[in-house]
């Protein structure tokens, strides 16, 4: 009876799993069959289900800039610029992304050992107000934060979106570390400080590698944040050579006319770094997050 109950509730997990597999899913399966239709084949027929023509020409069009039209675009005349600039934009969005993933892990990283090691009222009453702070609609920041980058020449670079985003990106890193940091034993480095370690030594030597898999929890969470952000690069960034893929994304929704199919095939394409990511990194990502919430 008891294996009969095991069995059934292994069953259970099972198709709970399927269920919420299917549900993270379903939404990507669109995506993918408009991205592989032509915009004249489904335009012509938005119920149906399944391709009637499956085409590579919208990922050869994105990929070389709008050089490689292919068969279905040589009788388009207008394409929007978005698709000239993909390419930069693909190069810019994964620098912003790792130089603000690296700095928002440095940074944050000296302030969750902080909160961590540091028993002091201040400190932790700084992590509130910065907490509280994120509460605030970002967009109501955008008219201060554009005043603010225009005085010290930040608009239009990708130094701007970088500072930008980084600001807005420390608090949630701290959040993400300072539990897992407090998990690790303190006496590692008591044991450090007492061979002669100073405290920064003693975190660079001891507590950061004992902390990589929060780290990578950390560092991947900020790579997603930051590769989907919208907001801040199209506030700060104007100039298409400073564009970012999702404000590209956003270029293709015009007055006259959606590309649908472009739209998802870029979909695909920005999609790919954050999936590479969580999937390289998915054993120190579960393990980070699992950690820090257990034993913080």
């Amino acid at each position: 009876m008891a294996w009969r109950l095991s069995w059934r509730r292994r069953a259970l997990l099972w198709l709970a799993n399927l269920a919420a597999i299917a549900f993270l899913l379903a939404p990507l399966a669109p995506v993918v069959l408009a991205s592989l239709q032509s915009e004249k084949v489904i335009q012509r027929d938005v119920r149906a289900l399944l391709p009637r023509e499956i085409t590579l020409a919208n990922f050869q069009l994105i990929l070389s800039g709008g050089a490689t039209r292919g068969p279905i675009f040589e009788q388009v005349t207008y394409l929007p610029k978005s698709v000239d600039r993909f390419p930069a934009a693909f190069a810019n969005s994964l620098i912003v992304a790792c130089a603000v993933t690296l700095l928002t892990l440095v940074l944050g990283s000296l302030s969750a050992y902080t909160v961590a090691r540091l028993n002091l009222r201040w400190v932790k009453a700084m992590l509130s107000l910065s907490v509280a702070s994120r509460l605030v609609p970002l967009i109501v920041l955008m008219v201060p934060l554009y005043v603010l980058f225009r005085t010290y020449g930040l608009l239009n670079s990708l130094t701007g979106v970088v500072i930008a985003e980084v600001g807005f990106l420390v608090p949630y890193a701290v959040l993400i570390l300072a539990p897992y940091l407090a998990s690790l034993p303190a006496e590692l480095e008591d044991a450090a400080r007492i061979d002669g370690c100073t405290r920064f030594g003693a975190f660079r030597r001891i507590v950061l590698p004992l902390a990589t898999p929060g780290l990578a929890a950390c560092a991947t969470i900020m790579f997603i944040l930051s590769w989907h952000e919208l907001l801040i690069p199209l506030i700060v960034v104007s100039r298409p050579e400073a564009m970012t893929v999702p404000v590209v994304l956003a270029g293709l929704v015009s007055d006259y006319f959606v590309f649908f199919t472009l739209m998802m095939a870029i979909c695909l394409l920005g999609l790919a770094p954050t999936l590479l990511l969580v999937v390289v990194l998915q054993k120190y990502v579960v393990r980070g997050l699992v950690s820090g919430a257990l034993k913080g």
